[in-house]
């Protein structure tokens, strides 16, 4: 019996769409497979430059070094950026990979962008301020991350010390480059920065008195430990005691000293009741660029002010609800006075109540990691501590934040709280500040992101404020449903917390785009919210060093609010809060624009509405 081997046209048409189909499939893999390949090794080559990042990921190559923080240090990493989105670029074809190996080029490309603009930009920012300045940072490095398990590790230490001179040396003279430009902080700025100098130069071994100094004090317990372990002798302690001595003398000192003297030359000529970035010359394109970083949008400062006012608005009638459904007497200013003020929302300013407050933090936390799984497919491993802000940086009423741990483990996230001053730190919003900074919000969020395997490593450390602060905002709503805030008041906090965020729209567009005076600032703040004067004081004084920094939060999570309306909109019964939470957090940090990018395809997909054939 003979067999015809002739088909029909439509189902041949089908076969050869087949096997293209298959064969693009198959060359989409490839290609996926060796840029994925590309993208780690690219990024291992750009982390080698990086001896703190390294560090902060628990790896001890460059032990003993540290990042080149002059101008030609940055141009070198901006030029070999440059020349790997190239590369990138002339070896592969971006509609020859699939959609998550776009995402990632998409990333590594928009990293490069910024970096550029950012270096464009190198002049007008402030190298010295209270919030974020390297003088603090390091020294932060050094003690809680650098961790010692061997004499090597000891000795990468002590070398460490003199690269921390050399390294402030460099950010001394950049910021000099900064000063001749016109940009100068207000005066408070410089005021706290040499108060938390001197705080590092301070006690032994640097004087007689009976107080180490704080990296001395490190120094002296990594030893210690090394001792106790019986990984070095008593001699050998010795020696590293003596060696570490004479590297804080000889070389950290000496930078400091410089720093101090630097900045207290400079403190005439500061403003003290400065408006912001609007003083500065082309000033209006650096705040612009500013608020493109922090909320990766083109929203314009006009936008983002009005925004503001309108969330404001929103919030306060919710927290006059809440203000009737607990009964008070009075008006919403004289509820923000009540809570503000009353004893019964505060720990006592003792050491019983410092650690009170820790307790009750953790507690919640704990409480809310129980949940997790009722809202998240995605859960981290990394584990969380709450502490207090080491007293070499601690700010009354400077916000809490958090330290992301290592992504193998060895280091655990931290939840960092300023307990210095308890009158600035209300019960009230204790319990969602905890949510934020830790779970579901920063910690969740940020070891997700290190404990991701499916994409490539860049992507795992990436950072965008918005999608970050956003989240961490989205938390502390998230945590009422997931059943947090049983307390009212307790509720109301949370929504201090949110009107916060939002008066952050107001006041950082105000600042540096109206001509707001630091007081027109505060007088907002405090008309709007039930927030400490000490608070709303550090918070101002935050925005003009850091312009737009603190838009990122709101906008962030008004984003992710938007997207999780139009999927419940669109998709109905078939809406999985899990998978959409899965979805935000599988990915990683991405700007806002390529965020609502995914969640469209997921909708369609989701649907079965139609997909790009690299899908």
């Amino acid at each position: 019996m003979k067999i015809s081997l002739k088909l029909p046209y439509t189902l041949l048409l089908l076969c050869l769409i087949c096997l293209y189909s298959c064969a693009g499939s198959e060359e989409a893999k490839d290609s996926t497979a060796e840029i994925n390949s590309w993208l780690d090794q690219e990024y291992e080559e750009l982390l080698q430059m990086s001896p703190l990042q390294l560090t902060t990921q628990g790896r001890k190559d460059h032990y003993s070094k540290i990042d080149d923080m002059s101008e030609s240090g940055e141009m070198k990493i901006l030029e070999w950026m440059e020349a790997s989105v190239a590369e990138m670029k002339e070896k592969f074809a971006l509609d020859e990979i699939d959609h998550e190996a776009q995402l990632s080029w998409k990333l590594w490309e928009y990293q490069y962008e910024q970096a550029k603009l950012e270096y464009e930009f190198r002049n007008s920012g402030y190298a010295f301020n209270q919030m974020t300045g390297s003088h603090t940072s390091l020294p932060n490095i050094l003690i809680n991350y650098h961790t010692v398990d061997s004499l090597a590790d000891m000795e990468a230490l002590i070398s460490r010390y003199a690269e921390l001179g050399r390294a402030m040396d460099q950010l001394v003279e950049r910021a000099k480059i900064q000063a001749a430009e016109g940009y100068k902080p207000p005066k408070f700025a410089y005021d706290y920065v040499i108060k938390q100098a001197e705080a590092l130069i301070q006690g032994q071994p640097f004087d007689n008195s009976e107080k180490d100094s704080p990296l001395w004090s490190d120094a002296l317990s990594k030893i210690k430990t090394l001792e106790k372990d019986g990984k070095i002798t008593p001699e050998e302690g010795d020696t590293l005691k003596s060696q570490a001595k004479e590297s804080l003398q000889t070389s950290f000192k000496p930078s400091y000293e410089k720093l101090i003297a630097w900045l207290k030359e400079e403190l005439p000529t500061l403003e003290t009741a400065p408006t912001g970035l609007s003083r500065h010359k082309d000033g209006d394109k650096y705040y612009t660029f500013r608020l493109q970083s922090a909320t990766t949008t083109d929203l314009s400062a006009d936008e983002i002010h009005e925004i503001g006012l309108r969330e404001v608005e929103r919030i306060q009638k919710e927290m006059l609800a809440i203000k009737e459904q607990v009964g008070f007497d009075g008006d919403l200013k004289e509820f923000f006075k009540f809570v503000n003020s009353d004893p019964q929302f505060f720990f006592p300013n003792t050491d019983e109540g410092r650690q009170a407050y820790l307790d009750q933090s953790t507690a919640f936390l704990d409480t809310m990691n129980t949940k997790t799984p009722e809202y998240f497919g995605l859960l981290p491993k990394a584990k969380l501590d709450v502490k207090r802000v080491e007293a070499f940086r601690e700010q009354d009423g400077a916000p809490q934040h958090y330290s992301q741990g290592t992504p193998d483990g060895s280091r655990n996230g931290t939840y960092y709280v300023h307990l210095s001053d308890m009158s600035a730190m209300p019960k009230s919003t204790m319990e969602g500040v905890a949510y934020h900074e830790g779970i579901p919000g920063h910690h969740m969020q940020i070891s997700i992101q290190q404990e991701l395997k499916n994409i490539p490593k860049f992507r795992t450390q990436l950072f965008f404020n918005a999608y970050v602060e956003g989240w961490a905002l989205y938390s502390e709503a998230l945590a009422k449903e997931m059943g947090g805030y049983k307390n009212p008041y307790y509720d109301f906090g949370r929504l201090v917390n949110e009107i916060w965020r939002a008066i952050r729209l107001v006041t950082d567009t105000g600042l540096h785009s109206k001509g707001w005076t630091e007081a027109d600032a505060i007088s907002y703040f405090e008309k709007n919210s039930s927030i400490s004067a000490g608070a709303i004081q550090s918070e101002v004084r935050r925005y003009l060093v850091m312009p737009g920094q603190a838009t990122g939060y709101k906008i962030g999570m008004l984003k992710i609010q938007e997207l999780r309306a139009k999927a419940e909109r669109d998709l109905g019964d078939k809406f999985d809060l899990k998978a959409f939470h899965d979805l935000i957090l599988g990915q990683g940090a991405l700007p806002l624009n390529l965020l609502e990018e995914e969640v469209n395809r997921w909708i369609r997909k989701t649907t079965g509405s139609g997909q790009s054939k690299t899908e």
